[in-house]
């Protein structure tokens, strides 16, 4: 029997509201995408790792900068990311499907292979395993795994705006067809709602960026823990993106989501004082 074919897509466009080009962003030399991109390809499990685009002419350049990098490529609808991620798996012929948003730039590879492998573990009983419902491990680690037959499943059944533009709700969201399994980081950890190392506001990746800045030179395979360990020494650089610390896209959807509440979600900044 042949392993099966594990891709990796990653979703990526430069017209993003709240801070245009993100992804194109200098990191340690590199744009972000390249640099997020490293540390996926560093996993041990996937097949192929594919940056997913749209067909909009402004995300020709992040489509130059993947091939000039070695990164495969796949283009398709800008807001129903749920068919982007389909056309990419068909295109690459998957058998299963890993969602990770291409914001992540802290993402571990270490957790990348451990959700695979708890995937493989339980081919046979499931057909969606995560990291995220519940999170555990800090915001920016999302891993979601599918087989190809609840893509295409999904992808014929789910109606709603949030359920196209997420990819996965209509999977994890209360519906009982789909076999869920989630992914606890472990010990009674649980920094997700206080660690927030994803990209969507300018103190997100001046967070991101003196991250990078102080780990990557010396290990460019910097860990979770290693991450940890230098925010516990330097409290000041956690402190910068304090205000966005808990928000997440749940927050819009509430009133769609059956198996999410506030709890899971920061609604609100802060006052300034």
């Amino acid at each position: 029997m042949r392993a099966p074919r594990i891709i990796v897509v990653c979703q990526a466009r430069t017209d993003s509201t709240r801070l245009p080009r993100k992804v194109l962003l200098p990191l340690a030399g590199e744009p972000l995408l390249i640099r997020f991109l490293e540390r996926v390809r560093a996993a041990k499990l996937p097949t192929e790792v594919v940056m997913a685009t749209t067909t909009e002419p402004s995300d020709d350049l992040l489509v130059d900068v993947c091939i000039s990098n070695g990164i495969l490529v796949s283009r398709g609808s800008t807001h129903d990311l749920l068919s982007r991620h389909l056309s990419c798996a068909q295109e690459y012929h998957a058998d299963v499907v890993v969602k990770i948003p291409s914001d992540c730039p802290l993402i571990d590879p270490s957790v990348i292979d451990r959700v695979i492998q708890a995937y493989l573990d339980h081919q046979h009983d499931v057909d969606f395993v995560s990291n995220l419902h519940p999170a555990t491990w800090p915001d920016g680690n999302d891993v979601e795994v599918m087989s190809m037959d609840v893509l295409e499943h999904a992808s014929r059944a789910a109606n709603q705006p949030h359920e196209r533009e997420h990819t996965t709700p209509w999977m994890w969201d209360d519906n009982t067809d789909v076999r869920c399994l989630n992914v606890l980081w472990g010990e009674g950890r649980d920094l997700s709602m206080s660690h927030r190392w994803t990209v969507d506001y300018p103190e997100d990746y001046l967070l991101i960026r003196a991250i990078y800045d102080q780990l990557y030179p010396a290990n460019p395979h910097f860990t979770t823990e290693n991450i940890l360990d230098f925010l516990s020494e330097h409290p000041e650089v956690q402190a910068i993106n304090s205000e966005y610390v808990g928000m997440n896209w749940y927050r819009h959807h509430l009133d769609d989501l059956k198996t999410i509440d506030a709890s899971q979600t920061r609604v609100n900044r802060p006052r300034a004082l």
